[in-house]
């Protein structure tokens, strides 16, 4: 049989489960054939799903798990009591070795809980932060944290900018990615008491290649390849992007249909115009890996659809591939030394 990457995929979890979930885990194996995915959840329910579909069998695999745990669930006592739940048993597929990466949709909480509690950390990194993809007018960069620690320390943001230099070089083939910290200004002495302190160990660091300060309007424009901040922070930025994105969508839409003239105008600009819309749709990037954990743990939004689902498996094969985590371990233990 083929060497697979092996994906636990949480069935369960997000407002379009399982419907959604199951039709994004059939298109990442429908496209390639490097990945095995394995459905937790409740096995009735993704049999019914998954029978709809035309798949090679051997790289799709039911793993019952008879509870979900919901997104209002506090997540420390729902990782605890709910051992039978589709995050605790696809999170469980990676602790075991048995898968290399877990995705999904559900408890956000649950999901940066069970990352630590059961996955665990990579020996030396003190605080896995969630990194996001988002599209810029280069390319993409890559925002850490976006939502896993709120209260974090300088030593974290460092970490946070040499993991994130691993991942976009590793990963996206970024050569020499340029790291810059959130601030509202660029001068080095501006910002709040956490970037202050940070920047010096960041401008000092020397295996990262430190641009300095970056404003949140710069960011849109390709002004760095890594985004390091603490969470707050990086959930508005992302949040906010995700907003203005969707609202100039439909702006630009209901402009085009205003006139006759803007609507022959909509039908000549519509293949470029869509390809454009396109580089600046997030769910085209996947979900958030957890970085600096034992195996790669990867967020989605919850409401996901098919084709995040889909690309949140497919940048699995790559991360593991790469072997990312090898990486971190290196550059972190080089830091310390």
């Amino acid at each position: 049989m083929a060497q697979f990457v092996n994906v636990a995929v949480d069935a369960m979890g997000g407002d379009n489960a399982p419907a959604e979930i199951v039709k994004g885990a059939i298109d990442a194996v429908n496209e390639s054939s490097h990945v095995k995915v394995f459905l937790t959840g409740r096995e009735e329910l993704i049999g019914r799903e998954l029978s709809q579909y035309t798949y090679n069998k051997e790289q799709v695999e039911i793993v019952n798990a008879a509870e979900v745990i919901e997104t209002a669930e506090p997540p420390v006592m729902a990782i605890r009591k709910k051992k039978d739940s589709s995050i605790v048993k696809a999170l469980g597929l990676v602790k075991e070795g048995v898968c290399d990466a877990y995705v999904s949709a559900g408890s956000t909480g649950a999901t940066l809980v069970g990352g630590q509690v059961i996955v665990g950390r990579i020996k030396g990194v003190e605080r896995p932060p969630l990194a996001p993809l988002i599209p810029t007018e280069k390319g993409c960069a890559l925002l850490v944290d976006c939502g896993a620690n709120v209260d974090a320390r300088p030593s974290h943001l460092v970490q946070f900018a040499q993991m994130g230099s691993v991942y976009m070089e590793s990963v996206m083939g970024v050569k020499n990615p340029r790291v810059g910290i959130v601030n509202i200004g660029a001068e080095e002495e501006k910002g709040n008491a956490l970037v202050k302190e940070t920047f010096p160990l960041l401008k000092n660091c020397p295996h990262i290649n430190f641009i300095g300060s970056v404003e949140a309007r710069d960011i849109p424009a390709g002004a760095a390849d890594v985004i390091v901040c603490e969470a707050f922070v990086g959930n508005v930025i992302l949040k906010m992007y995700e907003g203005v994105g969707a609202s100039l969508i439909k702006k630009v839409k209901a402009g085009m249909m205003t006139s006759l003239r803007s609507k022959i105008g909509a039908l000549l600009v519509k293949p470029a115009l869509k390809n454009t819309l396109k580089d600046f749709d997030l769910e085209q990037y996947g979900g958030a890996p957890m970085l600096g954990l034992k195996g790669l743990v990867v967020k989605t939004h919850g409401s996901s659809k098919s084709v995040e689902i889909k690309n949140s498996i497919l940048q699995c094969i790559t991360f593991t591939e790469q072997n990312i985590n090898q990486k971190i371990k290196k550059q972190i233990t080089m830091e310390e030394s």
